[in-house]
């Protein structure tokens, strides 16, 4: 895929990411609708803890758009998943629709860092470049390079 394709994949990605988390998440919190007190209350939370998470969830968001603080934002993000994955098990919910959505949603936001950030890429790489690979087979050439 080429850099630009990767690009803005990875836009594309991290909007949409963004989308549904001011969407479903992060407005219903905010705007203080009963839904959100509502499910927060199934989950065994006390009243009044859903403003001030959607407070959080929307601070994370906004590091996380922001290119200098992206990383720093997807890693509180998850952090923040990884709370609302916990509260899911503590409630008996189901596995593959409830628990493991925050792993889902998880996984969809660092793609879409993964793609747009060159950095991020080059850090967790998931193919080796043809020359390495070329390198690992060719033990006469590594010997030769790393003269």
């Amino acid at each position: 895929m080429s850099p630009s394709a990767m690009l803005w994949t990875g836009r594309i990605l991290t909007g949409l990411f963004a989308l549904f988390m001011l969407g479903a998440s992060i407005s219903p919190k905010l705007l203080q609708m009963p839904v959100a007190e509502e499910t927060m209350a199934q989950l065994g939370w006390p009243a009044g803890y859903a403003f001030t998470i959607g407070i959080i969830e929307l601070a994370c968001l906004v590091l996380y758009l922001i290119p200098r603080t992206s990383v720093l934002g997807a890693v509180l993000m998850m952090a923040l998943l990884g709370g609302a994955m916990a509260t899911q098990i503590r409630a008996g919910s189901p596995l593959f629709t409830h628990i493991l959505f925050s792993l889902y949603l998880g996984l969809f936001m660092w793609g879409g860092l993964w793609l747009r950030d060159p950095r991020l890429r080059a850090l967790f790489p998931i193919m080796r470049d043809q020359s390495d690979a070329a390198d690992q087979e060719d033990p006469a050439a590594l010997r030769m390079s790393s003269r």
